[in-house]
């Protein structure tokens, strides 16, 4: 049986090679700074990648919101993540939440963001660094560093533009608009939007899809998938031929491809 890893602010789960990770500081509205949601995502992270029982990672939140980002009331104390001097803070910044899109872009299984409620400032973020975003209808999304005077220290400009384009990442960060689901939908941030209680079935529907395919296989595909936009095409076909080499030596592509000749027999 495989070990999960106890953590302290969130719930994970793993059953059918789905990891479930649940932020559970409802109390916070989940937010990532002033709790160990920043420690439980990174460990998360790690284990995700060392453990071949996983194929596919879901992360949502408990409680009405998805979350509130960075903590308001350690932000007016100047406390926590965000106490100290300009370097001071740069530097909890460096060995804080910048620790969260550093392990999600390493962690090698695709990633489903189903968003439950809010995802606000360092929250949206956190969203939009998952591979498919699937929201509830009470799901509202907002790039709100602005609104406080502060710009999005979590590299959040850095994955909004890659997601929508630069110019609607540009108008949703410099005018700090919280938008709804629908609208999120229309703009490209999230795939599907579905009743709330139906929120769960949908997110697991697509990853108990994804977490069918051969795991190996899949884990390579995701990293071409990250590895495509930086690359020359002759250098990605490169990687490609090494990674299809590997995979035509794999026992699971003999097994899909005895499974599909079987299929194909019985029409």
């Amino acid at each position: 049986m495989t070990n999960v890893p106890m953590l302290t602010d969130a719930l994970l789960k793993l059953e059918n090679r789905v990891a479930t990770l649940t932020f559970n500081r409802h109390d916070l509205r989940n937010a990532l700074t002033g709790s160990n949601l920043i420690e439980d995502i990174v460990t998360t992270a790690e284990w995700v990648n060392a453990c071949e029982d996983v194929s596919v990672l879901v992360i949502t939140g408990a409680g009405s919101a998805f979350s509130a980002g960075g903590n308001i009331r350690d932000m007016a104390n100047r406390s926590g993540d965000f106490a100290g001097d300009p370097a001071e803070c740069a530097d909890r910044y460096r060995k804080g939440i910048q620790r969260i899109p550093l392990a999600l872009q390493d962690v090698e299984v695709p990633i489903i963001a189903a968003v439950n409620g809010p995802a606000i400032g360092a929250g949206f973020d956190l969203a939009n660094m998952a591979d498919i975003r699937i929201a509830s209808e009470n799901a509202r999304f907002g790039e709100t560093f602005l609104n406080l005077g502060i710009i999005p220290g979590d590299g959040g400009a850095w994955f909004m533009q890659r997601l929508i384009g630069y110019q609607r990442a540009f108008e949703l960060t410099l005018t700090g608009r919280v938008i709804d689901a629908n609208e999120a939908r229309e703009l490209g941030i999230v795939l599907e939007v579905v009743p709330a209680e139906e929120l769960m079935t949908a997110a697991y529907a697509m990853a108990n899809r994804i977490a069918s395919q051969p795991p190996k296989a899949t884990r390579l595909t995701k990293r071409l998938m990250k590895m495509a936009p930086r690359m020359d095409l002759k250098d990605f076909l490169d990687v490609c031929a090494n990674f299809q080499g590997l995979c035509h030596n794999e026992p699971e592509h003999l097994e899909a491809v005895n499974r599909m000749l079987e299929a194909m027999a019985k029409k």
